[in-house]
């Protein structure tokens, strides 16, 4: 989870597909980088929100009040004719950056991505339920687009959420980017605690009387969930101790970095890599287990790597150079299906037997069960 290795491990992957010439620079539009489209019935719309907490101050910058960027991603009546960019270039330059390698630095603001700033929501009966998507340490939001826009199609209000000073590239609406202050010496449990306190934040500025989002009314604030990857899937843990809001939660191929000594009882998805099986070398896997209560599922993917559960995975296939065994494309067609059936599951209360046990249609993915 810490920066140099998320950061050089993207910088290798779209290095060696810059030096080989199979990635297109700002350019070459038709050749870029792209996500995979949306399995839903909807299209997909996205607009960025700023938030300024007032009465916290930032922890790792604490003469600043604590700033967020939050991205909302939502079904849409009918596309817009502006497409959303995947990240500024001045995230783009800081993210590729960080790792000091010599790229395009605006390679990642040209991925083609299947949202529309500014559409048009559809309008339900019931409301939205809403999914938080918070990502992992010195990753900038943008980074769980895919599945952000995945859930979106599907009738889902996604917020990316992006942790200030948390990840390598962040542009405020003035115009100023930062980067990963925390990045150097990162007290986990400290960023559990920041991120749930930033995640019920959020909450409370995305849904209420007055939502910071203009078309917040239609978010539904009894269907939340959560999903994390690395350092954003071990903050489900302490965003759920913290508050009630948050129904379910899917942790993805994160150490569970907080005190594991309090029982949680609604339904959580603990997805990893390989590396996370019971008994295997990181034993809070093992001691969260044991603390959840109510509805869970341990789940590890085959052939699997620390970014397969992000949109590094099917970029990096792209650019010809894998990030992990298994292929790129493969891992985000994996992610997308069992987090969706994970929040179809405990947001809308749909069947979903896909949670219920091993898979033909995904024989990589292997259930555990330690009792």
């Amino acid at each position: 989870m810490r920066r140099g290795g998320l950061a050089g491990a993207v910088a290798a992957v779209i290095a060696a597909g810059v030096l080989a010439g199979g990635v297109a620079r700002a350019d070459e539009p038709e050749a870029a980088p792209r996500l995979a489209e949306p399995g839903g019935r909807h299209p997909v719309g996205m607009e960025t929100v700023h938030l300024v907490d007032e009465d916290r101050a930032d922890p790792w910058v604490p003469d600043e009040r604590r700033e967020l960027m939050v991205s909302v991603w939502y079904p849409a009546a009918e596309p817009s004719d502006t497409p959303a960019p995947y990240m500024t270039p001045d995230e783009s330059a800081a993210y590729l950056g960080a790792a000091g390698l010599p790229l395009d630095p605006d390679l990642l603001s040209t991925v083609v991505t299947h949202a529309t700033v500014g559409a048009e929501p559809v309008r339900t009966r019931r409301g939205l339920p809403l999914v938080l998507l918070s990502p992992g340490f010195g990753m900038p939001r943008a980074t769980l687009t895919g599945l952000a826009e995945e859930l979106a199609s599907r009738g889902y209000a996604v917020a990316g959420i992006g942790h200030n000073h948390e990840a390598d590239g962040t542009t405020f609406p003035d115009g100023h980017t930062t980067g990963c202050t925390a990045c150097g010496d990162p007290d986990w449990p400290a960023v559990g605690a920041v991120r749930a306190a930033d995640v019920s934040f959020v909450l409370d500025e995305l849904t209420g009387d007055a939502p910071a989002w203009e078309h917040g009314g239609m978010v539904d604030d009894g269907r939340v969930a959560m999903v994390g990857h690395s350092a954003g899937g071990f903050s489900t843990i302490p965003a759920m101790l913290a508050d009630r809001r948050v129904r379910a939660a899917v942790g993805m191929d994160g150490n569970f970095h907080y005190p594991n000594d309090t029982p949680i009882g609604r339904p959580v998805l603990m997805m990893g890599g390989p590396s996370h099986v019971p008994g295997g070398p990181d034993p809070t896997w093992d001691e969260t287990w044991d603390e959840l209560t109510g509805w869970k599922r341990w789940v590890s993917v085959g052939g699997a790597g620390h970014l397969s559960f992000t949109d590094v995975a099917p970029l990096g296939e792209q650019v010809g150079f894998p990030l992990q065994d298994l292929d790129g494309a493969r891992c985000d067609a994996i992610t997308r299906a069992y987090v969706t059936a994970f929040v179809d599951r405990h947001l809308r209360g749909r069947d979903a037997p896909l949670l219920d046990g091993a898979s033909a249609r995904y024989p990589e993915v292997l259930f555990h069960d330690p009792a």
